[in-house]
């Protein structure tokens, strides 16, 4: 019998590092933007709802792409699947720079969502293969902290860059780090080899499930401009054309993302997780930079200062993890994270009362400690108990629900906000505290979820579910 290694060596960590730089540019470029609507608009003369497409464009392609992800890794192999989309990815962010348009912006951003969408599932499965069900606890432990910081230090970062540089630099920052990694990766990455016989690709399913998907992601953002013919139409054919493809998919040999894993547990469970995670994170990240900003005044810098605490929160609660992933339940570390953020959430509903900042800042904290605690268990969940063969696939999947998870919460708390803002009037504080009392639901639906994730895991466990 062979060992199977369980410590986390130097060459795994350089493998972990180099993987991250994809998911860190792909995560960081979907929210840096935000912070630069005034400079676009002031450059190509545009409207701040012109400019939104620039934005929007990059979410659109990003879910378009990430279906595909897991099917391009198995027909070329994970590594130079990899290696393709962050080359690419870089690419385009050179020519976002050198945009002299507003649609050729939009048109590069596009390009640079397609890549994007392939870089997290890529790197995640990748990931998984190198470390081993062993290890791979540990190390999600601290890469899955890059997903978490982004909504936190992405407008941050994006104030700071224009606060010292030109719009450009807003996209040329990606360059030396797409350089890096695809230097990096020949080096320190192990080749995922194409998987055995080629799987013809999913053409009927991938004409549903991706424009579905974006047409779906359209509707949900445009319910941010009110409850109009448009956003109801859109979500209502993009649930059509999921539906059908969740038909197609029950009967196709290989669809596009099989529906039936989201029926074997423990995945689907770790599915709904990510997904209330995802919803809970970006509809905070969503309400509080609006509530900082119009209601109590901040400028866009104080306003990233004041949220950064989440982002220390995350870091102190990925290394928390990493010492006991292996040794502890998932559940119980998942259950004690959602309770986190529901601590963390509470004070928000709340902000009528002239929250202090200091009051702001501890509870982002427990926030981010608790959301450390929820997403590495999860994921080590499926990529632990998984055969390798299908990690592409999985990861495809999982990064699909999770950036669902993120369009939906942003889009309800969108249409709540509007709501309350209608009912309470003069009392735009209120209508905040209203809407983070949804927030605080939706912690409460991932805590009863999390009640069905797996309890401690034994090898005789690990090897019977081995084939999920």
């Amino acid at each position: 019998m062979v060992s199977t290694p369980t410590k986390v060596d130097a060459a795994l960590w350089r493998t972990a590092f180099t993987l991250v730089l994809g998911t860190f540019m792909a995560t960081l470029d979907s929210t840096i933007v935000l912070v630069g609507v005034d400079a676009l608009t002031e450059r190509f003369d545009a409207s701040a709802t012109e400019v939104q497409w620039v934005t929007t464009g990059y979410l659109l392609a990003v879910v378009t792409a990430v279906p595909a992800s897991g099917w391009l890794a198995d027909r070329f192999g994970g590594r130079r699947t990899w290696m393709t989309a962050v080359a690419l990815f870089t690419l385009a962010s050179l020519l976002c720079a050198l945009a002299w348009s507003l649609p050729a912006l939009i048109a590069f951003r596009v390009l640079q969502g397609l890549a994007g969408g392939v870089l997290p599932p890529a790197g995640q499965a990748l990931l998984a293969r190198a470390a081993g069900r062993e290890r791979i606890g540990r190390v999600l432990a601290v890469v899955a902290l890059v997903p978490l910081l982004s909504p936190v230090f992405g407008p941050l970062a994006g104030g700071a860059i224009l606060g010292a540089a030109d719009w450009p630099w807003l996209f040329a920052v990606n360059l030396p780090i797409g350089v890096a990694a695809v230097l990096l990766a020949r080096r320190t990455v192990p080749a995922g080899p194409p998987a055995e016989g080629r799987t013809p690709f999913d053409v009927r399913g991938a004409l549903l499930l991706s424009p579905g998907l974006a047409v779906l992601v359209l509707g949900l953002t445009s319910v941010e401009d009110g409850l109009s013919a448009l956003p109801v139409a859109a979500i209502t054919l993009g649930v059509a054309m999921l539906v059908a493809f969740v038909l197609h998919g029950l009967r196709a040999r290989t669809p596009l993302v099989d529906p039936r894993l989201f029926a074997r547990p423990p995945f689907g469970v770790a599915a709904l997780a990510l997904v209330v995670l995802g919803a809970s994170v970006f509809g905070t990240m969503f309400l509080l930079p609006l509530f900082l900003q119009g209601a109590r005044g901040l400028s866009a810098w104080d306003t990233g200062l004041l949220l950064a605490p989440q982002g220390v929160g995350a870091a102190v609660g990925s290394l928390a993890v990493n010492r006991v992933i292996t040794t502890t339940s998932p559940r119980t570390l998942v259950l004690i994270g959602v309770a986190l953020v529901a601590v963390g959430t509470a004070p928000f509903t709340q902000l009528h009362h002239d929250l202090p900042d200091l009051a702001i800042a501890a509870a982002l904290l427990v926030r981010g400690v608790g959301a450390a605690m929820i997403g590495a268990p999860v994921m080590n969940i499926v990529y632990s108990r998984i055969e390798q063969a299908r990690l592409p696939r999985a990861a495809s999947a999982l990064n699909l629900l999770s950036t669902l998870g993120g369009s939906l919460g942003t889009a309800t708390m969108a249409v709540v906000l509007q709501a309350r803002l209608t009912a309470r009037g003069p009392d735009p504080a209120a209508a905040f505290a209203d809407a983070f009392w949804v927030v605080l639901g939706l912690v409460v639906i991932g805590a009863l979820g999390a009640t069905r994730l797996p309890r401690p895991r034994s090898p005789e466990h690990d090897k019977d579910t081995a084939d999920v």
